[in-house]
């Protein structure tokens, strides 16, 4: 069974994925969109606020999920060494040099090895859910087979962009859409073809 690696995430108009600082100021907080959103995708909440929120689900789409060190850094700074422990989480990164925590691998060479090895294993999906760099490594050596991007209506100007480095130009297929109320759109493309020249 092959797993799909989803690069799932929110951006601007423009492509940025957070603020330069990693702050998401402009992005919508609407609990009717969050509320779809969570019910879709019940794994991406954070282990430390499923109970909060009442959200017990079953994973529906990923059983692990990748994040970059800045990513990964957002929930550490708040004391959240292990956000998604109902996940396999791994952590990218050449700086750490010790996982956090024991539920968190820390990947720091090979990483392309390791991912298509995850991608052959039995499961459910792989979660790409952020770092930009992490995107691009792993798009570039044709590991990405999804994106969902959750565009949401404002121009951010400058910040961090979905992919750091540059990649080479893909087709990408249009598999489903979704538009909310609060001017989000939801878009599901499958990555079809990466050309040669970047």
């Amino acid at each position: 069974m092959y797993a799909e690696l989803t690069y799932y995430v929110a951006c601007s108009v423009d492509g940025f994925i957070a603020h330069t600082d990693g702050s998401h100021d402009g992005f919508s907080q609407d609990g009717e969109y969050f509320a779809d959103l969570f019910a879709s995708f019940p794994e991406t909440v954070p282990s430390h606020l499923r109970g909060v929120m009442g959200i017990n689900s079953e994973n529906k789409w990923f059983d692990t999920v990748f994040m970059g060190r800045k990513t990964y850094e957002i929930g550490l700074k708040e004391g959240v060494t292990s956000p998604y422990s109902h996940m396999k989480q791994y952590v990218f990164s050449r700086t750490l040099r010790k996982s956090p925590d024991e539920n968190v691998q820390l990947v720091s060479e090979n990483a392309v090895e390791l991912v298509t090895a995850l991608k052959n294993q039995n499961g459910k999906g792989i979660w790409l859910c952020g770092g930009a760099s992490l995107a691009t490594t792993l798009f570039k050596n044709s590991l990405v087979d999804q994106l969902i991007l959750k565009i949401n209506p404002f121009l951010m100007g400058s910040g961090i962009p979905l992919f750091s480095g540059v990649i080479r130009q893909s087709t990408l297929e249009l598999t489903d859409s979704k538009i909310y109320g609060n001017g989000v759109v939801m878009l599901y493309y499958k990555v079809s073809a990466i050309n040669d020249q970047v």
